[in-house]
């Protein structure tokens, strides 16, 4: 296992300067976290991230290589995550993969072989499990405030040509299936939180498609219905299309309901001890990368061995394999069974 030692000491090296490669690299050089490198094999972004954050750039994986760093982060198109995880995996160094963990299973198998033989500190970025809100509706699940759940609805919706305006969205990893585009990977994070929140997923079916005018060749809406182990039911709607962004929760209890709403920064929940409605409101000043910067402070604390990864490699593994399973649901057109208390879906309740 690599020394984590101090974290001063330490050399990162961001793979893709992007948007959220770039928010990395910033949140990295706030937090004083060691030397930062940024690799990506477009020039242009290296000049770019070269002259507004200061940083060293490298050109190609060889370059990374040569400089032996101890962590990577992998911030470029999801289909080339795994081939430069596994990269590093082999050479022991510890690994930020920002979501999903990869587009497919190949060699998802060996990199958690990878991470424990080498006992890599791994997490994976789902940085919604930092959002104040839904820490909010976990605490209240935890505390049993609305009783046994019974169901729950989660939706994200966004239209795809607005999340990056300053760039040609037809060109961007989201409208390419190539590059492991499509709504269903893209949104994970919701398949991440309502496995965090719920539990574990038994059983998937989803339907899923082109259905927009986009020019893309990934599917741009989603709509998948999950049975947990404890027996509650999810649905999650994804989509590419919604011209107001939307992105919302509702849980349904025995005992009430609970819904968070992102845009509104706000969480409602009805109790039947109190039979009326309680609210929460984001902190005052919070703004979207307090979250990102929260996880990379987690992160931190995860290399210095004070927490445990919330989200590490074999975790995202799970939530990978429910999204695949939404996938090959929609292809086929039928019950995708994950394990555990399985249900069938033929059987009356």
């Amino acid at each position: 296992m690599k020394n984590r030692g101090d974290r001063k000491q330490r050399r990162f090296v961001v793979a893709g300067c992007g948007s959220i490669g770039k928010r990395h690299i910033k949140n990295l050089l706030a937090l004083s976290a060691g030397e930062v490198l940024a690799f990506d094999v477009q020039a242009e972004r290296r000049r770019e991230v070269g002259a507004a954050l200061g940083v060293e750039t490298l050109a190609n994986a060889d370059e990374v290589w040569a400089r032996q760093p101890d962590v990577l982060l992998v911030a470029v198109p999801t289909a080339l995550h795994m081939a430069l995880a596994l990269a590093a995996a082999e050479r022991g160094v510890h690994l930020f993969i920002e979501k999903p963990l990869a587009s497919g299973w190949d060699g998802v198998d060996r990199l958690l072989g990878l991470v424990r033989q080498h006992e890599i500190v791994s997490l994976v970025g789902c940085n919604l499990r930092f959002h104040p809100g839904l820490a909010q509706v976990k605490q209240l699940l935890d505390a049993r405030s609305v009783g046994r759940v019974i169901a729950a609805r989660v939706e994200v919706g966004q239209y795809l040509p607005d999340w990056h305006p300053w760039e040609d969205y037809r060109r961007s990893y989201s409208a390419r299936a190539e590059l492991g585009g499509g709504i269903i990977l893209d949104a994970i994070h919701e398949i991440d939180y309502i496995r965090w929140l719920l539990g574990e997923v038994t059983n998937a079916v989803c339907v899923a498609g082109k259905l927009s005018d986009l020019e893309i060749d990934t599917e741009d809406t989603a709509a998948l219905l999950l049975r947990f182990d404890n027996g509650a039911l999810g649905e999650v709607h994804l989509d590419y299309i919604q011209r107001a962004y939307s992105r919302t929760c509702q849980i349904i209890g025995v005992e009430g309901t609970i819904h968070w709403d992102y845009a509104a920064g706000q969480v409602r929940w009805y109790s039947t001890d109190t039979k009326g409605w309680s609210s929460w409101s984001n902190p005052t000043g919070w703004d979207a990368n307090q979250m990102y910067l929260d996880e990379m402070k987690h992160f931190l604390a995860c290399l210095a061995g004070s927490e445990k990864p919330q989200l590490d490699a074999a975790q995202a593994a799970k939530v990978l394999r429910i999204a695949l399973a939404a996938k090959e649901s929609a292809r086929e057109g039928r019950w995708i069974e994950l394990g555990g208390n399985v249900w069938n879906p033929n059987t009356m309740l």
